[in-house]
Formats: C-alpha cells, structure tokens, sequence
C-alpha cells in the first residue's frame, strides 16, 4: 500500500466533506447509511481514518466531514486528551483495520480548555477526581499561554485550544512502542485540526 498517498487522499476527502457540510450539500442520507450499517454488520468495518475528539455535542465528527457510517473511527473524550484506554483505541483500529491517519480535533469555546483555564488562574479545586484528571493533563500544554498579559480571554482560549491539540498530536505520536513504529515506518500519519463551532470551519494545523 502506498500510506502516503491513502494519507493525502483522507485528508483531502475531510476537506471536501468539511466543504459541502458547509454549503449544505451534504452527500450521506439515512436510507444509504441504514444500507451501510447493515453491510457492516456483515462482513466487518473498514474505516479509513481515526479521530480523536472532544466529546462536545456541537463537534460531530460525520457532520462536519460529510462521512458516513463506517467511515471514521471516532474516540471523543472531553478536551480531545491522550490517555491509556484512549492509545489503546487508536492502536486498535491501526492495526486491526490498517487504517492509515489520525486526526485530532479540538474546537473554539471548548468547555475542558476553559475550565483549565480557570483552574490556572484561580487556583479553585475541582469538584470531582474525573474533572481533575481532565484538567491536569490539559494544563501542561496551556499553563503558559493562561500567563499571557495583555490579551483577550477568547484568545487565550483560541490559543489554548490550538495548543491542546498539537500537545495531542505530539503526545500520540510518541503514545506506544507500536504507534511510534507505525509512524516512524510512514505507516500512519497523525495530524492535528481545529473546528471553529461559529462557522463549521474546520482548519487543519501545520498545512
């Protein structure tokens, strides 16, 4: 398999899903995707792309992407973090089914960004110990960014959002012995992106 041209070629199908999605001329109906499921469900699914996301209502991965049932396998968790279970995820789906990308999303108005932001500088202890464990492994990645003087609240947040998901991507890339092989070896590529939830613009980092 040639991974780096199946790469380019999700890439550029999230692209112009993300397209149509935004001018309204989405692709997938019910009826297609009850078909799908039903043939999934048969012979086994095949997705073409892993996505690490924010489990936030207003970021649905298919949506946005124009992507039907079986297209993408999605791990949503709140603040699109890297954890053990969620590594373990990702190494599933490379090596079952092969699949040749990982995109993590993060989005604008992130409610874990925020509340880590909060944390920061306020110093106010969190309610529960799943709420700390969200927190202290966002926080690394934005402590500096939340010290920033002299700028707006919504663009540290923007900022801090960004900078969750590169440390994301940076993080899954080094997550696993078999996840470093695979991407040391070219075959997987990890990428990092950005939904605006006032627009449904998505952008993709480092492009």
């Amino acid at each position: 398999m040639d991974y780096q041209a199946k790469q380019a070629q999700v890439i550029e199908a999230f692209r112009a899903g993300n397209q149509r999605f935004l001018a309204g001329t989405s692709l997938h109906s019910s009826q297609s995707s009850l078909s799908k499921l039903k043939e999934y469900a048969r012979v086994g699914q095949s997705p073409h792309a892993v996505v690490l996301c924010c489990s936030d209502s207003r970021a649905p991965v298919e949506l946005i992407f124009d992507q039907d049932l079986g297209d993408v396998f999605v791990i949503r968790v709140a603040g699109n973090i890297v954890a053990p279970s969620l590594v373990g995820s990702v190494e599933f789906a490379a090596i079952t089914f092969g699949t040749p990308l990982v995109m993590v999303m993060g989005h604008t108005l992130c409610g874990a960004v925020r509340a880590t932001l909060r944390h920061i500088e306020t110093k106010e202890a969190l309610s529960t110990e799943g709420l700390n464990d969200i927190v202290n492994r966002i926080k690394p990645h934005i402590y500096t960014i939340a010290k920033i003087k002299n700028i707006s609240d919504e663009e540290k947040a923007d900022r801090a959002v960004e900078a969750n998901v590169r440390a994301s991507v940076s993080q899954l890339s080094h997550s696993s012995r078999i996840i470093e092989e695979m991407v040391s070896l070219g075959r997987l590529k990890i990428i990092g992106s950005v939904l605006d939830l006032a627009t449904g613009v998505v952008t993709f980092l480092d492009d």
